[in-house]
């Protein structure tokens, strides 16, 4: 397909069915309902999603950065097949499966860590939870030195490093409190500052800022902690789980600087759109895990789940051998300019085009206009999210999107745009 099909207004009907039954049934925080928003999905495939009224759109969410190597890839569907007729469930720190085994060494080959070995988990906070453990192991320090605008997830230790407090505020009594906050790309002063004054074994930082507004550092930060990191002694945690698996250009982003950190955190489109995700880290700091002799000190009952690591396995060998984090720099750098171009259209609405690769984002000059533009390019077949304060639109489709599919895109913005001035 080159463009949306709607056939119902959107919401359609059944679409509105299914939220209020899901009203009644599932905890009123969970989903947003209203009278224009959502649609409920029911097939998807590459960059298109099909809703419950039949009603197609053209997905520039990857549906929160999952789907990188497309909607229901047929390798990736197959591969479940296949494991779901063998096994649908291990044991995954007593009896393991053999599927695990090829994912750890798999993920262990494709970091830019030497040695590296894994801690696997089911979405993005379970690595985010191992990788603080480890660095409170590894340097008997408490202390966490995170960025403000940051997202870590919202699992207790993840959340307290989380900078939002909108999310924090209603937990903050039963918080750990460790974790200090610096503005994202500050100097270099107030880092060691921070570093030098607070019992800090662990730097937590996104390559780029995903969810906080798609927020490029400045050319030099991230080496620059590299440098500070390995001066105080602390851990340099990469929270790649966005950023990773091909999404900014480079399998991931860290590979852009020539970063290499101590911890590694992955996720979202490593599963292929499967529950997986890992925090890896090099031997010589695993090693302060103590060898198992019966009782893990971190796991869980689906660890290791045969069929989300035959679905990372082939959504891996579909990723390299289709290049699709060269694919993310190519179509990345194609949209970048037809995104300015609308901003050239728009230079009273649009403030900045920013990103890398298929992580870009639009900042609008009013959080109003950008939150509108979201629920109507809906109405219109483009599945959009906002990020940051909600003045910036972001753009991270599958890598697997084409030139017609972003030309569609932009079009549709554009009109959009052209009837609201």
């Amino acid at each position: 397909m080159t463009s949306p099909r709607l056939l119902t207004p959107i919401p359609g009907p059944k679409s509105r069915d299914l939220a209020a039954r899901l009203r009644r049934s599932e905890s009123p925080n969970v989903t947003y309902l209203a009278n224009d928003f959502p649609v409920f999905w029911e097939s998807a495939s590459a960059c298109w999603v099909t809703d419950v009224d039949g009603n197609v759109f053209l997905d520039l969410t990857a549906a929160f950065g999952v789907a990188g190597v497309g909607h229901s890839h047929p390798e990736v569907v197959a591969a479940i097949q296949h494991q779901a007729t063998r096994l649908i469930h291990g044991m995954g720190d007593v009896h393991p499966s053999d599927v695990k085994v090829s994912l750890c060494e798999r993920i262990a080959q494709r970091v830019p860590l030497p040695s590296a070995q894994v801690i696997l988990g089911l979405n993005g906070g379970d690595a985010i939870e191992a990788a603080l453990k480890t660095a409170a192991l590894a340097t008997k320090r408490r202390g966490v030195l995170a960025f403000e605008g940051g997202y870590h997830g919202l699992s207790y230790g993840a959340l307290d490093a989380t900078f939002r407090d909108d999310f924090k505020a209603p937990f903050r009594a039963q918080l750990g409190a460790f974790t200090t906050h610096r503005p994202y790309g500050c100097s270099r002063e107030q880092i060691e500052a921070a570093l030098a004054s607070h019992e800090i074994g662990a730097v937590l930082v996104e390559p780029i800022q995903g969810r906080g507004g798609i927020v490029v550092p400045p050319d030099g930060w991230l080496a620059g902690l590299r440098e500070l990191c390995t001066a105080h002694g602390a851990l340099l945690i990469f929270d790649e789980i966005f950023t990773g698996w091909g999404r900014t250009g480079d399998w991931f982003a860290c590979e852009h600087e020539e970063v290499i950190p101590d911890v590694l955190c992955i996720g979202k489109a490593m599963g292929g759109g499967l529950p997986i995700s890992a925090c890896v880290a090099g031997r010589d700091v695993m090693s302060a895990w103590p060898i198992s002799t019966g009782e893990a000190l971190h796991t869980s009952t689906f660890l290791g789940n045969p069929l989300a690591c035959a679905a990372a396995l082939a959504a891996t060998d579909v990723m390299a051998r289709e290049n699709l984090p060269m694919r993310a720099r190519e179509m990345g750098a194609y949209f970048t300019q037809q995104l300015q171009a609308l901003q050239t259209s728009y230079p009273n609405r649009i403030a900045e085009v920013r990103g890398r690769g298929l992580m870009l984002g639009l900042k609008f000059f009013s959080t109003a206009d950008s939150l509108d533009l979201v629920t109507r390019a809906l109405h219109s077949g483009l599945i959009v999210l906002p990020a940051g304060d909600g003045s910036v639109i972001e753009f991270v489709p599958p890598l697997v999107i084409t030139r017609d599919e972003i030309d569609c895109a932009v079009g549709i913005l554009n009109h959009l745009l052209q009837s609201s001035r």
